[in-house]
Parts: structure tokens; C-alpha cells; sequence
């Protein structure tokens, strides 16, 4: 058995609170989707915006593997908008619970029905393949169910189970799909929401089930608590029901990172498997164990999703887990001076603070007596910034591996953004160097106060935080960022 992936993330995260991609980025997501081996990716609401057309367009455009969708009502407006952005289907969602038909359409069930059927013969009448989706289907009367997905079983192509607040369970979730695979023909999905913890659960009870389509969004993003993970979902079924998707697994990573960059909604660290912790240790008997044999602490392989295994040091790792990570790290120490910085990084632990990679460095600097060597010095950095002027910034990088320099203009919403812009851009072709967060306090009242920037850096798999404070915003940005891209070519 193989399941098909229908994707709605690009329906502006499934409606998240506060996103809304440009057409341009809509278009890359739907690239990295398609990469990745979605089936169908639900490219918006045509109906939205001239925007939200626009990039449905864009992406109709490219000629992509995955089937492009469109989200619609039973109106044939929004069916117009969807045939106007040429795309290959639409996903009909048509309300079935009595709560939703009293007060949200105000109609009866029999109206509900004929607006479902008027809206799916009008639909295969310009040529589009039709999901017919029950919303709020978890709390519909069973038979109000059976009986929708009956009217529309000679003319839909796919239904779809909407669980619109996530109140299924597994045990529901499974019973619940195999009643209704057994009364209608046509291929049948599951969309979960996440409500109560159980989306990625409930998916895979619905696929046992009988449910041949899964709903899911990068990361889980989506309204309120999100929706039916992709990465969480595919994984799951691969490794704990052994049931194959399309989704090349080891991209899950890749992508996951640059939804969260395009949407700037940052993946939490204890996401599972595309979390920056999802494959990190730090208790000393953990990482001992994982010296051992990897299968100890770990259920996958990281590499299988594209992530990395990351030892954390702090007051709970062990000698043996500082021992691997400078391994790791490539750095050689003889047993007194791991036993000095051993002791180091155990003091930083009971201050309660996360030894960062940056924080080892400077442990192992004057420790060994060594200076972390900089691949790429500052030489120069102008800003220029005001009310009349879009902020820009220039620099010029020595780069001393080849000896050389990296000069580089960049312009920016601001002049940090500016700043930050202009170093990515001159080291890109040293390596690609990408910002995944930057955050700022300051410390101290006035506006004088001493302003620590905190930023987190990837090259590839590998990541490292990085702090700076300065009294200069600017600076302190750029010597952060400076510091985390020597981190990394190392």
C-alpha cells in the first residue's frame, strides 16, 4: 500500500494566524514541495486576493510533478477563481456538522446537498479533478456523512474526512474511516487538525483505517494548534506501519527549514524529527550509549530526514560525550586539558547556561592556548540609512584562505537587515551560509544600553549559536554573524 500526500501548506500555512506569502515565495515552497515528492500541493484560495491568484498562477505555470490545487467553497465564484489560475483541481469543502450548517449557512442538510452537487457538476464540467470535502465531519451525524459522499460518488473523483477541531482519537479515528470506506467507492482522505496533540495519530489510525490520502503541513503549521505534521506523518508511517509514501525523506530537513524561513515561524527545538533537539544529547549516559551504538538513543538514522546528530555539552554530559564531541569537532586535547575544560563547562552549567558551540571554542581557546582561526576578517563595514534613503550596506571581507577580497553591497528593510544582507552575500561564494534566527535584548535602560544579539547560523546540516553584545546594534550583529560563519568553516 502507498499513500498519496496532498499538502496544504501553501493555503497561506493552512490560514496560520499572521502569515501571508508573496507570490514569489509561494512559488519556491511549491518547487521544494514538488522536490520532495508531494502528490498534490493545495496552491491557495484563488478566491483570496489577485495576489494569492498571482502565485497560484506563478506555480500552475511551472509544470510541476505534484497535482495543483485549489481550496474552494460550494460557490461557483470561487470555482471561477480556481479555473482562472488554470489548475488541475480543487479541494470543494463543503460543511457537514449540524452546528456548521445552522449557523454558519443557515441552510438545511437537503440545501447543503444541492449546493455540494451543483458545485462538483460545475467543476467536472470545465474539466477539474474534485475532493469533496466534509467539513467538521468528526462532529456530522454518520448517516448526514454517509449520505453527502453518496451525492456526490458518481461525480467526485476523491472525499475527503475533515477533523476541523481535532476531536477524533486513534481508536475513533480508525473506526470512524473504516465505516466509510466500506459505504463509498471513490478514494477517500483524512485532514486532521491538531487540537488536542493527536493530528499526526489520527492520520495514521485513518490510513489503517482504510484512508488511501493524507492531509499534512510542513512542520505542522496551520490554524490554531496546526495541523497533521508531513514530516511527523510520513516518517511514522514508514518506520512504525511500514507503509511507503513518494516523500524523499532525507529532504524533509531542507524543506522544513525553508517554510519556517519564508513564513518566519521558527521550528521549535524539540520538533519531532525535524527539530534542531530532535537528534541531540547531552546526558552523559545517553551519549555514552550512542558511542556504543547509535540504535541506543536513536529510532531513525538523523541522515535518513536530513537532520544531524548534535552533542550538547553542559553540567550532564559526561568526559566520554566532551571527549566525542571535540572529536567531532576535530580537535585534539590531551587528558589534563580535557579535564580543564570538562571542569569549565560544568561551572557554565551550574550558572544555567547552555554551553554554545561558540562558548566550546572559546573554552578550548584558552585552554589549549590556541586562537579559533578566522577564515574571513572585517576589513570594512559602511552603513547608510534614513527616512529618505533605502537602508544599504557594503563590506569588505578578507577571505585568507585564498587570500583574498570579498566586497559586497546589499540592501535591507533596515540597516542590520542591510548590514547582514551584505556579509551573506559577499562569503556565498565561499559557502552558503544561511540566518535561521537572530534575536536582540538589551541590557540595561537608556538609550545608551549594551545590546546583545544572539544569532543561529546553518551551513548544511550544521548549526551554531552564536552571542554578541555591543553598545552599536550594527556591530554587534555583524561580529555575531562574522563569528558563527568562522564557526562553521572550521
Amino acid at each position: 500500500m502507498k499513500v498519496r500526500v496532498f499538502d496544504t501548506t501553501l493555503r497561506d500555512g493552512e490560514q496560520t494566524p499572521g502569515v501571508s506569502l508573496t507570490p514569489s515565495d509561494k512559488l519556491e515552497i511549491a518547487k521544494a514541495l514538488d522536490e520532495l515528492g508531494v502528490d498534490v500541493i493545495e496552491a491557495g484560495s484563488a478566491i483570496t486576493s489577485k495576489g494569492e491568484r498571482e502565485g497560484i498562477k506563478l506555480i500552475t505555470r511551472e509544470n510541476l510533478n505534484a497535482e495543483i490545487c485549489s481550496f474552494v467553497r460550494s460557490l461557483r465564484v470561487d470555482i471561477d477563481a480556481a479555473i482562472e489560475c488554470e489548475v488541475d483541481s480543487i479541494h470543494l469543502v463543503v460543511p457537514s456538522s449540524p452546528i456548521h450548517i445552522k449557523y454558519k449557512l443557515k441552510k438545511s442538510e437537503d440545501e447543503v446537498l444541492d449546493l455540494a452537487v451543483n458545485a462538483i457538476e460545475y467543476a467536472k464540467d470545465h474539466g477539474l479533478i474534485v475532493e469533496l470535502s466534509a467539513e467538521d465531519a468528526t462532529r456530522a451525524e454518520l448517516n448526514f456523512l454517509i449520505k453527502l459522499f453518496k451525492a456526490g460518488e458518481n461525480l467526485a473523483d476523491r472525499v475527503c474526512v475533515c477533523d476541523t477541531v481535532g476531536v477524533l482519537t486513534p481508536q475513533k479515528s480508525e473506526e470512524l474511516f473504516k465505516k466509510i470506506t466500506s459505504e463509498i467507492k471513490l478514494p477517500v482522505s483524512v485532514h486532521c487538525h491538531n487540537d488536542f496533540g493527536m493530528a499526526t495519530a489520527n492520520t495514521c489510525s485513518a490510513i489503517l483505517g482504510g484512508a488511501v490520502q493524507c492531509h499534512v503541513t510542513v512542520n505542522g503549521i496551520g490554524e490554531r494548534a496546526g495541523n497533521a505534521a508531513l514530516e511527523e506523518v510520513v516518517t511514522a508511517l514508514k518506520f512504525l506501519y511500514n507503509i511507503e509514501t513518494n516523500i524523499k525523506l532525507e529532504k524533509l530537513y531542507e524543506v522544513s527549514r525553508l517554510v519556517a524561513r519564508l513564513m518566519k515561524l521558527p521550528v521549535p527545538p524539540n520538533k519531532a524529527i525535524v527539530g534542531d533537539n530532535a537528534f541531540a544529547h547531552e546526558a552523559g549516559i545517553h551519549v555514552d550509549g550512542l558511542i556504543k551504538n547509535t540504535k541506543t538513543y536513536e529510532p531513525i538514522s538523523p541522515e535518513v530526514v536530513g537532520n544531524k546528530r548534535r552533542i550538547i555539552l553542559g553540567k550532564h554530559s559526561g568526559r566520554k560525550a566532551l571527549i566525542y564531541k571535540l572529536k567531532l569537532m576535530g580537535i585534539e586535547a590531551s587528558e589534563e586539558q580535557i579535564n580543564k575544560i570538562y571542569e569549565k563547562i560544568k561551572e557554565l552549567g551550574d550558572l544555567g547556561k547552555y554551553v554554545s558551540d561558540a562558548d566550546l571554542m572559546a573554552i578550548v581557546k584558552d585552554v589549549l592556548g590556541k586562537d579559533l582561526e578566522e577564515k574571513i576578517e572585517l576589513d570594512e563595514l559602511t552603513v547608510v540609512s534614513g527616512n529618505k534613503i533605502t537602508p544599504i550596506a557594503s563590506v569588505k571581507l578578507h577571505y585568507k584562505g585564498e587570500d583574498r577580497l570579498l566586497i559586497e553591497t546589499a540592501y535591507g528593510v533596515g540597516p542590520v537587515d542591510a548590514a547582514i544582507n551584505a556579509v551573506r552575500k559577499a562569503v556565498s561564494g565561499v559557502a552558503d551560509i544561511k540566518l535561521e534566527e537572530y534575536k536582540v535584548e538589551a541590557i540595561g535602560g537608556g538609550t545608551d544600553a549594551i545590546i546583545e544579539v544572539t544569532v543561529k547560523l546553518r551551513k548544511g546540516v550544521n548549526t551554531v549559536e552564536v552571542k554578541k553584545a555591543d553598545s552599536d546594534i550594527i556591530r554587534a550583529s555583524v561580529n555575531a554573524v562574522m563569528e558563527g560563519i568562522n564557526l562553521l568553516l572550521q
